[in-house]
Parts: structure tokens; sequence; C-alpha cells
């Protein structure tokens, strides 16, 4: 079998174990069993620009990776810092200043592609560095309107000023970030790092690397214009005419599980028992609207949840620290610790993520709690 057979079962041999993706579809096969009628809207259910965007950035970030750059510049990385507690609160900063102006997905794209090339040259533990990438990105994101696409949503519906959004959500980042650092200090041991012995590295590829880079910010250039569209087909047609094999390499099953998410957590919100329940949580309450927002994140993730609160109460602070609060704890709770635990590549990394995070959840949660109204 060649390498290019290869290349093509692979992504299916992993669709068939990717239980995820198996639990959306059953999900949706229910939902369409109850309502045969809504069957023809589901594509209007899916937000295309953000699929579009989505492909766009990992075909690029995928383009980056086969470069072979990042494995190098991981090796030369970890010369640098002497020990794992060191590279981790690095790249946990650095993940977390990323998010605040190229959004929480486009920051993992960056930093979560440069971890996996660690595991090929050292023994850093790769996968729990990635989770807590992802929650950097969850806690950096947060601050400015442009974050994530729960802040650009209620700041775009209330017309709030950048800087005033900013010096709203600074608390909770502050919240946010203070324990993450604490809990990275403890998570990564002292030890210095051990590079593996000859290993090999990624043949380097210039012609590779500066292609995907040339397109990368004319492409997030044309998300923000609201063209990502018709910039996703051009770079598929670009890498269709020049690299093949980095196309037959992208993680297609994710763009698939995304598109699932949206139908499935769209019809669910549309359930009128769900708004019944909603109404009957009186959201009047601040208290009630707070844990409304972290609890319905967890259910249905902290965007649509966003949406679904913005209908029935006014405050937009609250909700925004409520569904960014929500974006820890379960998976669902954001769409990047879906993209992140996707990239990490380890099949044990769901049950690393919810060791960390549900206690994580809990204690943030407290202290936004407190925050919010006590203080």
């Amino acid at each position: 079998m060649d390498d290019k057979t290869l290349a093509v079962l692979s992504p299916l041999q992993a669709l068939r174990k990717d239980y995820f993706f198996w639990a959306l579809l059953a999900l949706l096969v229910s939902l369409t069993a109850t309502k045969p009628e809504k069957f023809l809207i589901y594509p209007t259910l899916v937000d295309w620009p953000t699929i579009a965007a989505l492909t766009g950035l990992l075909v690029l970030t995928k383009g980056v990776e086969l470069s072979g750059y990042l494995h190098h510049l991981g090796k030369h990385l970890i010369l640098r810092m002497p020990t794992d507690r060191a590279l981790a609160m690095f790249l946990v900063l650095t993940a977390a200043l990323l998010s605040t102006l190229l959004t929480n997905d486009v920051a993992l794209f960056i930093v979560v592609p440069l971890t996996v090339g660690l595991r090929a040259v050292s023994t850093v533990p790769v996968t729990r560095l990635v989770v807590f990438e992802a929650f950097a990105v969850n806690a950096g994101s947060a601050l400015t309107p442009i974050g994530n696409p729960q802040n650009l949503f209620l700041s775009q519906l209330h017309q709030i000023p950048f800087y005033h959004y900013v010096g709203a959500m600074l608390p909770l980042v502050l919240v946010f970030l203070l324990p993450l650092l604490l809990l990275t200090a403890y998570a990564f041991t002292s030890h210095r790092i051990a590079l593996r012995d000859g290993t090999d590295l990624l043949p380097l590829n210039k012609r590779l690397l500066y292609l995907s880079l040339a397109l990368y910010f004319p492409f997030l250039v044309s998300i923000d214009a609201h063209q990502a569209e018709a910039a996703a087909i051009v770079v598929l047609a670009i890498f269709l005419i020049t690299h093949r094999r980095v196309l037959a390499r992208v993680d297609w099953a994710l763009i698939l599980v995304f598109m699932l998410m949206f139908i499935d957590m769209r019809l669910i919100a549309q359930e009128s028992t769900v708004r019944s329940f909603i109404e009957q949580l009186e959201l009047s309450d601040p208290q009630h609207l707070y844990f409304t927002g972290v609890a319905i994140s967890q259910l249905i993730s902290n965007v649509p949840a966003a949406i679904l609160l913005a209908e029935y109460s006014n405050d937009w602070q609250l909700i925004a620290y409520a569904v960014n609060v929500g974006g820890f704890g379960f998976i669902l709770g954001s769409l990047a610790n879906i993209i992140a635990l996707r990239m990490a590549r380890d099949s044990r990394a769901w049950l690393t993520f919810h060791a960390f995070s549900l206690p994580f959840l809990l204690v943030v949660s407290g202290f936004v709690y407190l925050w919010l109204f006590f203080f």
C-alpha cells in the first residue's frame, strides 16, 4: 500500500474511532426522528463562515507543520527552556497573550502544532501542555471583544467600545490567569527537559513554509472582512495545485464535528421546552443569570449560550462573565477545547483535559461569583 493510500485511509480510520463524532451524529438522528420536517433547514443552521475559516486555518497550519520548521523550532525552544515548568509557563502565557488579539482558535493553531512537535524531540508531557494551552486561550480571549466569538457577538449587539469592553473584562481575566499560572507551576515539574537522541526531524521545506505564512495574514484579513468562504476556496485551490499531500493530512473529521455541533445545538436551542425552561429560571435575578450561563455553556457551548441568554437579558457584562467562565469544565464548554484536543493527537487527551478542567471550573466560578456579588 503506497503513502498516498495511507494518507487517505488514516483520517477514515480515525473517524471510525471518533466517539465524539458518533455521539453528535446519534444526537442528530434522534432530533431528526422527532421533527423530520426540519431536515431541509439543516444547512441554514451551520455557520458557514466559521466552517470556512476553520477549513482554511487547518490547511495553512498543517502546511506550516509539514514544512518541518515547527519541529526544529521546538528543539531550539527546549534548549533555551531548562525545565518542563519553565517551558509550560512560557507557552501558557504566550497562548493567552496571542488569544487576546488573534482569537482563541487562531492562537491554538499557532501554539499547539509547535507543542505537538515537541513530542518528536523530547520527553515533555505534550498532552498535558496542550490541555493547559486550551485553558490559556479561554482565559486570555475573554479580555477583548475580538478574542472569541461570544465576546464579539455581545460587543456588537450592545455596541460596546473596545477599551470599555477590555476594562470591564479585565477583572475576570485576572481571576482566570492567577489560578491558571499557579496550577501550571504545580502540574509541571522542575525536571530538566530531556532531548531524545537520534530523533529524525521532518525535512525542511522552505517553499511550503513560505507559502503557508504568505497566505496566513491575508486569510485572517479576509475573515475579518467577512469573506471567509471565498478565501477558503482560494487556499484550497492553491494547495490542491501545489501541495496535495497537505490536504490529505488535514483533519477533515474536525470539520464534520463542527458542522454537527452547529446543527445539533441550534436544534436544541429552538425547542419550545428548552425556551420554556429558561423562562422559568427567573434570569432577571443576576445570580440566576450567572449560574445559568455557566451551566448552559457546559451543555451547548458558550457561544450558543451567549446568543440564547441575550434574548432574555440586556446585562451584557454578566452574560459575558458567565459564558466565559462556562468555557471551562466539560469539553463542550468552548469550541476551542475541541480544537486543542483534536490537535493533540492523543486518545487519552479527553481524560487529561477533564481531570484538570472540572476542578478548575469549580475554583474560578467560585472566585468570579465572589467578585461579582460580594466585592
